[in-house]
């Protein structure tokens, strides 16, 4: 029994010298798990940020990504050999002090063929500036993880062919572009962790904004409350030791206009949902902004029992006339089961604009509608200070209980409240908001109390039932 428990406990030495040394082996993988880090790691797509508060742990996430990378053991890609990638840091004196640390921290030194150094010795490399790293891959190649650093400027990121690079907080734009052209003949993957210190920069509209509309770019916000690591008491102590100006950037990872966004209340993981089977007796009406060379938008409205409101398809696209866009609407219609009059036409909202005669003819905007089956009323309420305060009572509503939800596929509606700007009075600019226009026609017109109630049917009721799980466990 004695020679046993020698055995066991020689054994569970050899694990914890184990353990220390592979500290990868721990990540997320104990009790505690940071849940948006392995949503990170997840994902698929190509150009991926995290946009965190200091100590959120968003940094970890691109020390382990580049590291799993170059091992050639990531848990949710397909890996390969000799794979070649960058870490860009602001400075080299950065790179040392946080991204090259915390690769170091998970690099076991097993791993490590060789090293070049800009600075500082071999067998000391937590005090010294890293050029390169070789790394062993488990395919028996060797991969490389390059340090650079923005200081250096964007001749010294040309010519090189790429894997990955990961940016440890915001690059400048012309590097970023530069970085961008390294992994493109090899189809690599580019990631970005950092706190959007600096106001709405190119990377509020390139990755937050997605002006290019690419499919390959995702993001998230991390905050400290995500990290499980951190106490509930320290966390209320760094609350309470910043400035409200630079709580919204250094807690939760947001982006702070300088001239300020008019619906703060938005947030993007509370108010869009994914897509369901929105059942017919909640169909309410569409809401239509008219333009030919402008957009057009429109959009379908929803409303529940407890008088939530959902948009849940949208029609957005310019250049194009009446014809066009009515046929798009009712083909969007006939996908959803939309309800018609009793003449088979459909009823929308229009802005009064749309009375009025349009250069090509005798009819008005509103009238061209009619001709195709489009009943386009223009009895709007376009008073838009107190449409504006609507809109935001909407988003936020009553607690952590919002009363406007947007259904993902409604791209420029969810992108036009992310960008909708005060200007240099007391007014927004117009820019970008045709969306919110016919969303402020729609809430200002509908009538507040809810719809009268009809008795359902059982597998109407299920139906209800699951759907409001669905969307409770979302809220959560």
């Amino acid at each position: 029994m004695k020679e046993i428990i020698e055995r066991i406990c020689l054994i569970e030495k050899e694990l914890k010298k184990r353990k220390k040394q592979n500290v990868l082996l721990t990540y997320n993988t104990g009790e505690l798990v940071h849940k948006k880090q392995l949503e990170f790691h997840k994902c698929p797509k190509k150009n991926r940020w995290v946009f965190g508060g200091n100590r959120s742990g968003k940094t970890e996430c691109g020390a382990v990504e580049s590291i799993y990378l170059a091992r050639g053991i990531h848990p949710y890609r397909k890996n390969k050999d000799n794979v070649f990638g960058w870490v860009v840091s602001l400075s080299t004196q950065v790179q040392r002090d946080v991204a090259q640390a915390k690769i170091l921290s998970y690099l076991n030194p097993s791993w490590i063929e060789d090293v070049t150094m800009l600075s500082g010795r071999k067998d000391n490399l937590k005090n010294g500036v890293i050029d390169q790293i070789k790394i062993k891959n488990v395919f028996g190649g060797t991969s490389t993880i390059g340090f650079k650093s923005c200081d250096q400027g964007r001749e010294k990121f040309q010519g090189s062919s790429l894997d990955f690079v990961w940016f440890d907080e915001e690059p400048p734009e012309d590097i970023y572009f530069e970085c961008k052209m390294r992994v493109l003949d090899k189809k690599g993957d580019i990631f970005g962790t950092m706190t959007p210190l600096k106001g709405l920069t190119f990377i509020y509209d390139e990755i937050y904004l997605n002006n290019g509309r690419s499919k390959e770019v995702w993001y998230e916000f991390m905050e400290w409350g995500d990290n499980p690591f951190l106490d509930k008491y320290e966390i209320e102590e760094l609350t309470a030791s910043l400035p409200q100006d630079q709580l919204e950037a250094r807690r939760y990872g947001k982006f702070r206009a300088q001239s300020g966004l008019v619906y703060t209340e938005f947030d993007e993981n509370v108010n869009v949902i994914d897509p369901f089977d929105v059942p017919i007796e909640w169909q309410d009406t569409l809401s239509i902004d008219p333009g030919l060379n402008n957009p057009l938008s429109c959009h379908w409205y929803a409303v529940d029992y407890d008088d939530n409101v959902y948009v849940i398809a949208e029609h957005f696209e310019a250049g194009k006339d009446v014809k066009y866009h009515s046929d798009k609407i009712k083909e969007i219609c006939n996908r959803l089961n939309w309800k018609r009059d009793k003449n088979g036409r459909v009823q929308a909202l229009i802005d009064s604009a749309g009375n009025q005669r349009t250069l090509a003819g005798m009819k008005s905007v509103k009238e061209l509608f009619y001709d195709y089956d489009i009943l386009a009323n223009p009895k709007v309420n376009k008073d838009m200070f107190s449409g504006i305060q609507v809109v935001k009572q909407y988003l936020s509503g009553k607690g952590n209980h919002p009363k406007l939800y947007i259904f993902k596929n409604c791209v420029n509606l969810i992108k036009e409240l992310k960008s909708y700007r005060w200007g240099d009075g007391d007014s927004p600019k117009k820019v970008d908001d045709h969306a919110l226009d016919e969303l402020r026609y729609y809430l200002m017109t509908k009538p507040s109390s809810t719809p009268i109630k009809k008795e359902k049917s059982i597998i109407e009721k299920d139906k209800e039932r699951r759907i409001r799980k669905i969307i409770n466990e979302r809220k959560r």
